[in-house]
């Protein structure tokens, strides 16, 4: 199975995604927990020049195939084999983001995106995508709270966040039967059970 989190900054999905790993491993899942940018050692290089904030001149169209370029090595190198053995995938991001942050936040073409995506991924798409919803104040007040990497998409207007927000949105309601909302706005503990509840129904 391969699970995808998804959401804006601030929404936790870090956290959770390690949560949910350690949930499976103890329930006896073989386990492969990534992160969108990066997760191979190409990917990581890319990530440093996509998240740099001297990178602040960077094209939409530039962002977009950097995203991309990264997610196909992903894809090969370790989501793949990994499926192939049975196993399960979480990733902290995936394509979804693209559409949130490319396209409905930066404005490109959503009908050229998804065709750039689906060459990107090898037509692979998540079984199941958590989207941990959250107003967008309130992500990135916790995001300068808890003092972590304050990068570059971080820095970008409020109106773009609130855009990339809309996008997800859109998205959840389009496929209903791929994406399940939770409130990020509750306790850490919270959304981790609601979390749980969610991947039981599926596995099950």
């Amino acid at each position: 199975m391969f699970i995808t989190l998804e959401g804006p900054e601030g929404s936790g999905k870090t956290t959770q995604t390690q949560r949910l790993a350690e949930w499976l491993q103890a329930q006896g899942c073989n386990v492969l927990a990534l992160r969108e940018p990066g997760g191979t050692p190409i990917g990581d290089r890319i990530r440093a020049v996509l998240v740099d904030r001297a990178s602040a001149g960077m094209h939409a169209r530039t962002e977009l195939l950097l995203f991309c370029a990264s997610r196909a090595q992903m894809l090969d190198e370790r989501v793949k084999p990994h499926l192939a053995r049975g196993g399960i995938v979480l990733c902290d991001r995936f394509a979804d983001s693209s559409l949130a942050y490319q396209g409905y936040g930066r404005g490109l073409d959503l009908d050229v995106l998804r065709i750039l995506l689906d060459f990107a991924t090898f037509g692979i798409k998540p079984d199941l995508t958590l989207f941990l919803e959250l107003e967008v104040e309130l992500g990135l007040q916790r995001r300068m709270k808890n003092g972590g990497e304050w990068n570059r998409l971080d820095a970008e207007a409020l109106d773009f966040h609130r855009r990339v927000r809309t996008g997800y949105q859109a998205l959840a309601a389009e496929e209903p039967g791929r994406w399940v909302r939770i409130d990020a706005g509750q306790s850490t503990e919270w959304v981790e059970s609601a979390i749980q509840a969610a991947v039981s129904a599926r596995l099950r």
